[in-house]
């Protein structure tokens, strides 16, 4: 790594804060944690199409809160779980679980059982690897 102007060297996490504030703030509405739950790892969130929902559902051996409306699916996740991982398209990461542009919350759909929200992230991001045809980012060849 290079040393940033000043001598400061940026590491990823620096970089990857930089990018997340860098989004233009709009009308957002936050999917909430259910009450009787807490969430001591933070929230964010993945947003897929409706259509993609029913079939990750059955593959994930635990499943947190989902949200869904007529065009998509948000599972919660914990805070960062987009670090180092590149979730494959349509997917998309909702970092605080915030979702944009919607008029009212969507429903929930799926609460578990005990206090925890959360999906965990890596069944989930291998789930919807598989329902989209996406090699993980891990096995894909490194060209040089």
């Amino acid at each position: 790594m290079s040393p940033a102007p000043g001598g400061r060297v940026l590491s990823l996490d620096t970089l990857l804060r930089v990018r997340r504030g860098l989004r233009t703030p709009g009308p957002v509405l936050r999917l909430p944690v259910p009450d009787g739950m807490t969430a001591p790892l933070g929230c964010d969130a993945i947003a897929v199409p409706a259509r993609l929902g029913p079939p990750v559902m059955p593959r994930l051996p635990r499943v947190g809160c989902v949200y869904a409306d007529e065009t998509h699916w948000w599972w919660l996740v914990p805070s960062d779980s987009d670090h180092a991982l590149e979730w494959p398209a349509p997917a998309c990461y909702v970092t605080g679980a915030l979702v944009p542009d919607l008029p009212e919350l969507p429903d929930l759909i799926h609460r578990p059982d005990g206090s925890l929200p959360y999906t965990p992230p890596i069944p989930l991001y291998l789930a919807l690897c598989r329902e989209t045809g996406t090699a993980p980012s891990w096995s894909r060849q490194v060209s040089a």
